[in-house]
């Protein structure tokens, strides 16, 4: 009887991180736009996903007068950002190789991900997401109670408790955020690429994170900005900003985690 057994790669072995300086920024933001502007179909595509899906849920809570509640899930967005990108930076890896992405092809390498690391990784991201609206609604309660709000959210924002919890929630958002960050900005574009458990992926970008901190700290703010900005005009922005971000993260990965 033949082995029928499913053959799996050897695991890679991770480099140390290479060290980069503020410059790569700039560099891979400009390869993120020319992956984009080559294969604009696939970023078009993965970001509907998120322009849609935002609009849909802040027309929910604007008809039931509970605009506050969409607050930390776009402030929260950020943290899923990250499922967007794994197609893009398949797009980015073909177009690398030097051949023209096909959207079957990609399609196919993003499913076949189900038998790999990166379902894993997803349920994690799922996980701290789901915790950070939890943090979001308890400082709600503890600022302004289960009552109902009176008036608009921004004048409610604009009270004494509401400055004070937006303080606090920034606070405790911003240290989260930092933690995240660190553990994945560069791990799903390496579960993508090489054979890794998620674990030694996430350890493999907090090292990345510690090797070059000033860099990485401001690519975080260089991600969060732009996708703060993207959302301003009703999630639009994010057509361009989403999949630009999501090259240029694999462009980074690149840099910073060299083959």
């Amino acid at each position: 009887m033949s082995d029928t057994s499913p053959v799996h790669a050897p695991p890679s072995r991770i480099p140390e991180p290479a060290p980069i300086a503020l410059s790569d920024l700039r560099a891979v933001l400009l390869l993120g736009w020319r992956d984009f502007t080559r294969a604009p179909l696939f970023g078009v595509l993965f970001s509907a996903v998120y322009v849609v899906g935002g609009l849909i849920l802040y027309a929910i809570f604007a008809a039931a007068a509970a605009e506050w509640w969409f607050i930390p899930i776009a402030v929260g967005f950020p943290i899923l950002a990250p499922f967007a990108a794994v197609g893009l930076y398949e797009v980015s890896r073909q177009l690398e190789r030097g051949h023209a992405p096909a959207l079957g092809a990609v399609l196919g390498c993003v499913f076949a991900q189900k038998d790999r690391q990166v379902p894993s990784m997803s349920m994690v991201i799922l996980l701290v997401f789901m915790f950070w609206v939890f943090i979001a609604h308890t400082i709600f309660a503890l600022f302004f109670g289960l009552q109902p709000i009176a008036g608009s959210t921004w004048s409610m924002l604009a009270t004494p408790n509401g400055l004070m919890m937006l303080g606090v929630g920034s606070l405790i958002g911003g240290v989260m955020a930092a933690i995240f960050y660190a553990l994945t900005v560069v791990s799903l574009p390496l579960l993508l690429d090489r054979e890794v458990d998620f674990i030694t992926a996430m350890i493999a970008s907090f090292g990345s994170v510690t090797a070059n901190p000033g860099p990485m700290i401001a690519w975080a703010g260089v991600i969060a900005a732009g996708l703060f900005l993207a959302m301003l005009p009703g999630f639009l922005g994010l057509f361009v900003a989403l999949p630009v971000f999501g090259h240029a993260s694999w462009h980074l990965y690149r840099r910073v985690l060299p083959a």
